[in-house]
């Protein structure tokens, strides 16, 4: 150190966690949702177009503004086999991608049944500050358990989201 010149670390003044949804979050998923309106559903082509999803500007503000004080986890519905797409998707919107939760690809649990799981095992190690999701089921869940939770509602909720999050168990 010089004299008169202070080194500051990159120290968090908060250690609680911010947690995060991304699709309908900080991603906007609306362009790909046709491929599951009929059946059979097209999950292949769904997830394909994941790369291309655009920013949700609210969203998107809100997750750089915890991640300023908080350390900010990502907790998806989406697949492990998305994890590639999804940590490039997050850098090219200059978000961390160092903590990404993914679904492993044999689990098809409702996602509100998914998250409280993980949400359960993040706790252990820190405190949760917030937990910030799209799907009213999974925020009445964790509400149900104690978390702090917001809704995403920047965007409208998709009833063909919703089926794909807590009927088959796939983002």
């Amino acid at each position: 150190m010089r004299r008169g010149v202070t080194v500051v670390k990159d120290v968090r003044v908060n250690s609680s966690i911010a947690v995060f949804d991304i699709d309908g979050v900080v991603a906007d998923v609306r362009h790909r949702l046709h491929h599951l309106d009929h059946r059979p559903k097209n999950w292949s082509r769904f997830f394909a177009a994941a790369g291309r999803d655009p920013a949700l500007a609210t969203g998107v503000t809100l997750a750089r503004e915890y991640a300023a004080s908080h350390v900010l986890v990502w907790l998806t519905g989406r697949p492990e086999h998305l994890r590639t797409v999804t940590t490039d998707w997050l850098h090219r919107h200059e978000l961390p991608a160092e903590l990404l939760f993914m679904r492993p690809s044999t689990d098809r649990r409702p996602s509100r049944d998914f998250k409280a799981g993980q949400l359960a095992r993040l706790a252990r190690e820190s405190p949760i500050e917030i937990v910030v999701d799209d799907d009213p089921e999974v925020i009445a869940k964790l509400q149900g358990l104690g978390y702090p939770v917001r809704l995403a509602d920047w965007v409208p909720h998709s009833s063909t989201l919703e089926a794909a999050q807590e009927r088959e168990g796939r983002t």
